[in-house]
């Protein structure tokens, strides 16, 4: 195919295109906490994670043939933006600290034996203000922080931290905007046997 600008015009980005700027981040700790909405407001960078179907290689004669294996997600990563009052980050801290705590080695036993896992939603916004997609990720939990770094240097510049969340899976529950949508569930899954 030759280029042609007006093709890409016409069939390409024909609604704009996505901004990645136009999301937020909705989580809640296992615990009740009064900042607990300023974590929404302090995600200032997400993404939608990577997921992937391994392959089972079985040989035969020489040969390799592949059949799909098991789905596997990757870890989440946020970045927060740290006020001054570590709302967000003292959550997280305390999240990871009930799930091993620093001192005495062991689970909270109000979170036993997976209380603290919990979900998470992003959704992903038009440039309208329309909701585009949201995701909504199950049994997350904080697996690490990352340091913070302090320089004198750095006079002008608001403090960031990420936080890397492991989680069991996610799917996307509001496909409006896509033109090929999918169910997460086969038709079969909500049947008594």
């Amino acid at each position: 195919m030759a280029f042609n600008i007006n093709t890409f015009r016409s069939n390409g980005l024909t609604k704009g295109g996505v901004r990645p700027s136009q999301f937020e981040v909705l989580i809640s700790p296992p615990f009740s906490s009064t900042a607990a909405p300023k974590i929404q407001l302090l995600v200032s960078a997400a993404s939608l994670p990577a997921f992937y179907t391994e392959a089972i290689s079985v040989p035969y004669f020489g040969r390799q043939t592949k059949y799909a294996g098991d789905r596997t997600f990757d870890n989440w990563t946020v970045n927060v933006m740290n006020d001054e009052d570590f709302p967000v980050r003292s959550i997280f801290e305390k999240w990871n600290n009930a799930i091993n705590t620093l001192v005495s080695n062991r689970l909270d036993p109000s979170l036993f034996p997976t209380g603290y896992k919990q979900d998470a939603q992003v959704i992903q916004y038009g440039k309208s203000g329309n909701v585009l997609r949201s995701y909504t990720f199950v049994g997350l939990w904080p697996m690490s922080l990352s340091s913070i770094q302090l320089d004198w240097n750095d006079g002008n510049r608001i403090e960031t931290f990420e936080t890397v969340f492991c989680l069991d899976y996610f799917y996307a529950d509001n496909q409006t905007s896509a033109s090929d949508t999918y169910s997460e569930t086969l038709p079969d899954d909500n049947s008594v046997i």
